[in-house]
């Protein structure tokens, strides 16, 4: 007895209804019965020329990993692109993307989290605006086809059978990496050809790479040509982190910068937002029924800071912003997760440069790697 959808072989996960068995472990995903399979949706595909509008032009290191990334994947090889954040990994992509679509061929993007499907279609968006551009996620599932489809990893099951190019951004994130029930949604998915992204290689990324089953494409110079911004880590008990806090995003404020402050809980955030009552100061995590307002209004110069959870790690830009980590030894705080948090600063050509503070009690592993990561990043360019 084997599911189609899942591969679940499990017994004790069927369950017997009316003369049939089904299976239990992806039911979130809709009822399937044992012997069936998932259908292709109504998808469109047609042959469509197009080319990107670019605010800046791709510096020569871009256009070389562009080339070798497209000429992989015309080879029917699947790739990896390994490329530091702010790195362009996105706009790297753009000349496959156009290859594909001109063949008549379908492309989709799927990422682990709702707020950079949001992000990322706006991106697109603005990138192809003569593509219809479609997100799916919670909240936007009323149009599931486009010229170019957006998904979180868990609306892959609408996709069967779908995607002749499937561009898996931050593969190594939560919750894609630990679940294996998502990595078949991604194989069922993708018809073709896989291109993944992301600035860190977890355990089950370095085996595929390590048994030669992706194409290994490295980029670690910014467009602006500027090292990534190397954390100072301090450290102090926690009363003494909240005091360091509160000093630097004043410094931060006098300065005028935006600051986005990362903490292992959503009751911290919640805390720490009260115990800043005096400053302009909002907070953000998952169950936030408010995020996706709270995100653009920070954009907008709302508030001078933005207190996370681990939420906004990973995607997100937002121009001259510097990032402080409290209690960055906390477990929740990996080393993927760190490099993710301090590549938000310096992302921009206008501003280049920022503060990234780590406090912590403990020089945790994790720490100490990310810093090592980034150093060996910057010498590599």
């Amino acid at each position: 007895m084997k599911c189609l959808r899942c591969h679940n072989e499990d017994r004790r996960m069927f369950a017997y209804d009316h003369g049939v068995y089904y299976c239990r472990k992806c039911v979130a995903f809709g009822r399937l019965n044992v012997g069936e399979q998932d259908q292709r949706p109504m998808i469109v595909s047609k042959k469509i020329s197009v080319e990107p509008l670019l605010r800046f032009r791709l510096t020569p290191e871009q256009k070389r990993v562009s080339r070798q990334v497209l000429d992989h994947l015309l080879n029917h090889k699947d790739v990896f692109v390994y490329a530091a954040t702010g790195a362009g990994k996105t706009e790297i992509t753009f000349e496959s993307i156009c290859s594909y679509l001109a063949q008549g061929k379908k492309v989709g993007f799927a990422i682990s989290r709702r707020q950079v499907v949001l992000e990322l279609w706006e991106r697109l968006s603005s990138a192809f605006p003569t593509l219809r551009v479609v997100a799916v996620t919670q909240g936007y599932t009323d149009e599931l086809d486009g010229d170019l489809i957006v998904c979180t990893i868990h609306q892959l099951y609408r996709y069967p059978f779908t995607f002749d190019l499937l561009i898996l951004d931050e593969l190594d994130a939560f919750p894609y990496a630990q679940d294996p029930l998502l990595h078949q949604l991604v194989k069922n998915a993708c018809k073709g050809e896989r291109l993944c992204l992301s600035a860190t290689i977890d355990e089950q990324l370095q085996k595929e790479i390590d048994a030669k089953k992706l194409e290994v494409v490295e980029l670690f110079k910014r467009p602006h040509g500027k090292p990534l911004i190397e954390p100072k880590i301090i450290q102090a008990p926690v009363w003494f982190q909240f005091v360091l806090l509160r000093l630097y995003l004043e410094c931060f404020i006098r300065d005028r910068k935006q600051t986005l402050v990362f903490v292992p809980t959503r009751k911290k955030a919640i805390w720490i937002k009260r115990m800043l009552w005096w400053i302009s100061v909002e907070s953000i995590h998952a169950q936030d029924p408010q995020k996706d307002e709270k995100m653009k209004l920070f954009k907008e110069k709302k508030w001078d800071v933005l207190v996370s959870t681990t939420l906004l790690e990973r995607g997100i830009t937002i121009d001259s912003v510097q990032v402080i980590v409290f209690q960055a030894d906390d477990p929740v705080f990996t080393q993927a997760s760190l490099i993710q948090i301090f590549g938000r600063v310096g992302r921009k050509f206008s501003d280049p440069y920022g503060k990234g503070i780590c406090l912590c009690q403990f020089r945790k592993k994790s720490i100490l790697s990310c810093v090592s990561t980034i150093q060996k990043m910057n010498r590599s360019v």
